[in-house]
């Protein structure tokens, strides 16, 4: 059943998000597969503030250590392209924007795993272009 802090919207757009995650489409079958699209350029002088703090998000506290990964690493965020549909929402700009505001990384695997990979690789002194490579490798 449900706990007292799930919501009904959060339940719904938990179940597209996993959905979302797990589907498959075959590589073989032309026009299945997205483009990937280009990652885009850090924006000069971004930083964290806009990034949802651990108190903003108390009815998604499986969300947190993915936030508090970017948290560490705005301008690295900002450079990545999300590979989950976030890059299709109006006001989207990088990965950095599904940690903003209603972003979708606080239901979305995908937005949490990009967000820990690159922070995680950042950490081990990977360049934006190695972060990139790694994340498209893996999510694309």
């Amino acid at each position: 059943m449900f706990s007292s802090s799930c919501t009904r919207r959060r339940f719904l757009v938990g179940c597209v998000s996993a959905t979302l995650a797990v589907v498959v489409r075959p590589a073989s079958a032309p026009g299945l597969t997205p483009a990937p699209g280009p990652h885009p350029e850090p924006r000069p002088g971004i930083d964290a503030s806009k990034v949802l703090s651990s108190e903003q998000l108390r009815d998604a506290p499986e969300a947190v250590p993915a936030f508090d990964a970017v948290r560490k690493i705005p301008q690295i965020a900002d450079g990545i392209r999300c590979h989950c549909g976030c890059a299709e929402r109006v006001g989207y700009y990088s990965l950095l924007s599904c940690y903003e505001g209603e972003g979708m990384a606080q239901m979305c695997l995908i937005c949490q795993g990009e967000g820990q990979l690159a922070e995680r690789l950042h950490r081990e002194g990977r360049t934006l272009a190695e972060i990139r490579s790694a994340i498209d490798a893996r999510f694309a």
